[in-house]
């Protein structure tokens, strides 16, 4: 089978480039002929709240990316979308997980559908943004209008694409798949090391791009209970800011967290990804809203328990108190359960049930979803 996938990829950075590679690997795997079609121009700068969009690292030898796709220009989009259109792969998979990219991909989506053959379908991240912005609801609307299908990555998502009456079209839940590609699990000690941190501390890992929604200001007041600040515990921010970071300081200093926390506030590097998380006794995401998380993903991998707050399609994944937390997005709900996790000592008991539960998030699952609802398998897709 021919696979074409849209969307980033090397030389852009980031958690949905490092999942669309290994997306691809996944349908190499199975036999499939593959290639990535990635953005030229992603966001415009103005628009891009880090450091920058590109990668320092070596880029994948093992797969085909075509560097192409201008968000901004519909003249890249119509020689993407008539290139493909001729090429005539049997599917091809869109990632969505902006409005602002729904111009740009409806319209390539639109004409490649045109041949009459290639099957379109998207892996819809968000239908229904975190941060709303003027155009949300057209711009969606105009891609997911050019689809043939669907595969969301928690249930929230396909409910969305319900009352945004899409349930005509084949649609299915499949959970992200694991993120194993950030190499083994490591001996604790050795990743402490790796980092040049003591072994006389213990541990909380706050991951990924810092942003409003996912509720770092709920953390940093729940690390200054008093329960918890009597502990020798502390909370690893690993990730760069993608907006203002004074008002995280003003809560530290507030706080007085200074001594008990520790930044590494630009962008993580994946060869150092193995070392924050096997360094980190619980991985903690205090979310205040969300669909679904790359980050419980790159945990499960690396058999640590995770504290998730119930929001959106986080707890779909997080069986509480087997391998970890789900709380309410509150800092006394969250000091709770990083009290009740060290005074009873739940690490072994968690790690064992991430190993466990860690069996159901497979990639091959993942690609006979989008094929399912292309109509290019036996199975009957799931309707909304």
């Amino acid at each position: 089978m021919k696979v074409v996938i849209i969307g980033p990829a090397y030389p852009l950075r980031g958690g949905l480039a490092t999942y669309n590679e290994r997306l691809a690997r996944a349908f190499q795997e199975v036999g499939d002929e593959v290639r990535i079609v990635t953005f030229s121009l992603q966001y415009p700068d103005f628009l891009f709240p880090g450091q920058t969009q590109f990668s320092t690292e070596a880029g994948p030898a093992d797969l085909e990316i075509e560097v192409s796709l201008n968000s901004v220009n519909p003249l890249s989009w119509w020689q993407v979308g008539r290139k493909l259109q001729a090429e005539r792969p049997d599917i091809v998979v869109f990632r969505f997980w902006l409005p602002f990219m729904g111009p740009a991909l409806g319209t390539v989506a639109r004409m490649v559908r045109r041949n009459g053959h290639t099957r379109v379908v998207a892996i819809t991240d968000n239908v229904i943004p975190h941060e709303k912005r003027p155009g949300d609801a057209p711009f969606t609307r105009y891609f997911l209008s050019a689809c043939d299908g669907f595969v969301t990555m928690s249930r929230s998502v396909l409910n969305d694409l319900q009352r945004l009456g899409f349930g005509n079209k084949p649609a299915m839940y499949r959970p992200h798949p694991l993120y194993d590609n950030f190499g083994p699990v490591k001996n604790k000690a050795d990743a402490l090391q790796a980092l040049k941190l003591p072994d006389t501390s213990n541990y909380l890992l706050f991951f990924g791009f810092i942003r409003a929604y996912k509720g770092l200001d709920i953390m940093l007041e729940a690390f200054a209970d008093q329960r918890v600040a009597a502990m020798p515990v502390k909370l690893i921010i690993a990730g760069e800011f993608y907006e203002d970071a004074a008002p995280y300081e003003e809560l530290i200093t507030r706080f007085n967290l200074e001594e008990r926390i520790i930044r590494a506030t630009d962008f993580i590097p994946n060869e150092k990804v193995v070392d924050y998380f096997c360094a980190s006794d619980l991985i903690v995401q205090p979310y205040k809203n969300a669909t679904q998380s790359g980050v419980s993903q790159i945990a499960y991998h690396f058999e640590r328990p995770m504290l998730v707050t119930d929001v959106g399609g986080l707890a779909e994944l997080i069986p509480n108190g087997v391998v970890g937390y789900v709380v309410a997005p509150k800092a006394q709900q969250i000091a709770d359960a990083i009290v009740d996790f060290y005074t009873n000592q739940r690490e072994s008991a968690f790690t064992a049930g991430v190993r466990e539960q860690k069996k159901q998030f497979s990639w091959p699952l993942m690609v006979n979803a989008l094929k399912q609802v292309a109509g290019l398998t036996a199975a009957k897709p799931v309707e909304l």
